[in-house]
């Protein structure tokens, strides 16, 4: 038999009921503005009934109910989308990051006329140039050395730029790597406390907002991928690891690396694995320190490495106004002190490899006359050995373009006698030192007998690096070598002390080959300064104006993808943010909508209680004996 104190209760519940959803719409208007809240909404259903169908009962004309409860509040959230914005985030943190110094990187090229490289290089071509018209002028010689001076302070001052920009990334990258650890602790104890709300049978709206929000800025530093398949143990992915699984997150770790001159490596913690990040900030931050700024700082050494070389190579066999020769214009500092080039790498005391950067062969060729051989020459690549194949038909000029050509960290030109020379670039490779040539191998005679650069052919004789006294496989009898220079040359090539303090040195006359430059001479001085349009430049570069001009296209190309590309994603990541809003935002007019609902409600159970105290008022105080 239903009671007659069940109206009291029907109207408390109802009270109660509507007092949430009063509570909730409260709670939705004062998180308007909350980074990250998504609103919530009370599910209401009817509490139940007095004889449910399961129970014994008397007989009932039917189940009568016992009013209102709240089943749940839940939050509005699309996981679907969630899963979309937290992927974009991703590729909007790595293109704005990559954007901003790749923009820093074009405004290194973007130097005052009057002190860029450029530049400067023209007035010492200029220099040389007027040298030659007046072989015996010192003021001449002055003003060579002093723009010799003045191109290295401009290539040293790029060289500072570029390794400060390096330097301003790995900061990031430490700063980052600390972010990452801390959100990844803060989601982990998120985790802990959303297990323990949902086991007490509530639901943690709240923290899952809060948790989902940590997920976005972790997005944004890094490529992170979400597993909520098990409600407790959320997990996120960060390059195919685990970052968080239910309460324990994983760390980075900067580990040094001494390969990478200095700079630090993103490693597990853990493990000291290397963490593999191509996406969100922290992989743009490693993109562009490891990648870019290096790629431009290796190839601002290759050209000036390769432009004081030359320089050099010309000088030495000029003479100078006392008479002078085999003088350096520019100090050109060794990495090894071994006459041979042998080094010890491994630091074990023992010499076990041969740090040479370049070979000439002992026989004069002529650029265009055909080899009249066929072979397959090896040479050391960015990802190991590379192939090239030579035939009868090639003239000296096409191997050498091949060469040139083919990619390898090994390039090849003819000298000013017409001799084969092999240069070593730079490394794609941190663990492999710069300028260094690690293998050249010739299974025919063109490196051997043609050009008299190797002692023999096949794999027998190939020169390799990875062992002391590598120059004895090149043909002795006039082969010419020279050891690998310190790293970062655009660093520290200076004009050298011979000419800076006496500049009668200067070469100008390359003489007639018994004896000192005559009267007027100024061979050497045109010869250099000829080097401004000659097809010079090893590899991929024929001239240094062809150096300048790719530097410059490659660094603003970069730079125009990546701004097109973080506009690209800024719009999707947008786009999508506000379909979300449009979701899960609260909208004030909804909700100033469903609080009117809620007061009627309240205001309706409240009546409805008063009513029915009247009535029990009248049967238990006026219904008389």
């Amino acid at each position: 038999m239903q009671s007659t104190f069940t109206g009291i209760e029907i109207g408390k519940r109802g009270m109660v009921a509507h007092n949430v959803g009063l509570t909730t719409v409260g709670h939705n208007l004062t998180n308007a503005s909350t980074e990250g809240y998504s609103r919530q909404r009370v599910e209401l259903g009817s509490f139940e009934p007095v004889y449910a169908p399961h129970l014994n009962r008397e007989e009932t004309p039917g189940q009568i109910g016992q009013g209102v409860m709240v089943n749940r509040v839940e939050r509005v959230r699309d996981m679907l989308l969630e899963g979309r914005i937290v992927a974009q985030t991703g590729d909007l943190g790595y293109w704005d990051t990559r954007d901003k110094y790749l923009a820093m990187l074009e405004q290194v090229y973007d130097e005052p006329t009057d002190v860029s490289v450029r530049s400067r290089l023209d007035r010492f071509w200029d220099a040389w140039q007027e040298l030659s018209l007046h072989p015996d002028g010192m003021a001449q010689r002055i003003a060579v050395v002093e723009r010799g001076a003045g191109l290295m302070d401009s290539i040293h001052e790029r060289h500072r730029r570029l390794s400060d920009i390096r330097s301003m990334a790995d900061r990031d990258i430490q700063g980052t790597v600390l972010q990452v650890n801390d959100l990844a602790l803060q989601v982990a104890k998120l985790n802990e406390e959303i297990v323990k709300v949902r086991a007490l049978g509530d639901n943690p709206n709240d923290l899952l907002d809060r948790r989902d929000l940590l997920v976005e800025k972790l997005a944004a530093l890094v490529p992170v991928v979400t597993d909520d398949r098990d409600p407790d143990e959320y997990m996120v992915h960060v390059g195919g690891r685990v970052l968080v699984q239910g309460s324990i997150a994983r760390a980075f770790f900067v580990a040094s690396d001494a390969g990478n001159d200095g700079f630090g490596e993103v490693v597990w913690a853990d493990t000291l694995d290397r963490a593999e990040l191509d996406g969100g900030s922290l992989g743009a931050l490693i993109g562009v320190r490891d990648g870019d700024a290096r790629d431009e700082l290796r190839a601002l050494d290759e050209m000036t490495l390769t432009f004081a070389d030359l320089v050099n190579e010309t000088h030495r066999a000029g003479y100078g106004l006392d008479g002078s020769t085999g003088v350096d214009f520019f100090e050109e500092r060794p990495s090894v002190l071994n006459i041979a080039g042998n080094y010890d790498r491994d630091g074990d005391g023992a010499f076990d490899s041969s740090y040479i950067y370049r070979m000439t062969g002992a026989n004069r060729l002529e650029a265009q006359a055909q080899i009249g051989l066929a072979g397959t020459i090896t040479l050391s690549g960015p990802r190991g050995e590379q192939t090239l194949d030579y035939y009868p038909t090639d003239t000296v000029a096409d191997l050498v373009s091949r060469i040139n050509a083919s990619g390898a960290e090994v390039t090849a030109r003819l000298d000013r006698d017409g001799h084969l020379q092999l240069r070593a670039s730079g490394s794609a490779d941190r663990a492999n030192p710069d300028f260094v040539i690690r293998h050249v191998e010739d299974s025919g005679e063109f490196l051997a007998g043609y050009s008299g650069l190797l002692a023999g052919s096949g794999p027998g004789a190939a020169y390799d690096w990875a062992a002391p006294d590598a120059v004895l496989s090149l043909r002795g009898g006039g082969t010419d070598f020279a050891v690998a220079p310190l790293s970062r040359p655009s660093g520290w090539l200076e004009v050298s002390d011979a000419v800076r303090l006496d500049p009668g040195r200067v070469a100008a006359g390359f003489g007639d080959g018994t004896g000192p430059a005559a009267v007027g001479d100024g061979s050497a001085a045109l010869a250099i300064a000829s080097l401004r349009d000659n097809a010079v430049m090893v590899g991929r570069s024929p001239s240094f104006d062809d150096w300048f001009a790719d530097t410059a296209a490659r660094v603003g190309l970069k730079g125009e993808r990546a701004e097109i590309s973080r506009e690209t994603a800024s719009r999707i990541v947008k786009n999508l943010q506000d379909l979300r809003a449009s979701i899960s935002g609260v909208n004030i007019d909804e909700e100033l909508s469903a609080m009117i609902k809620y007061q009627h409600g309240y205001a309706a159970a409240a009546k409805f209680i008063s009513q029915v105290d009247e009535m029990l008022d009248t049967i238990i105080n006026r219904m008389g004996v």
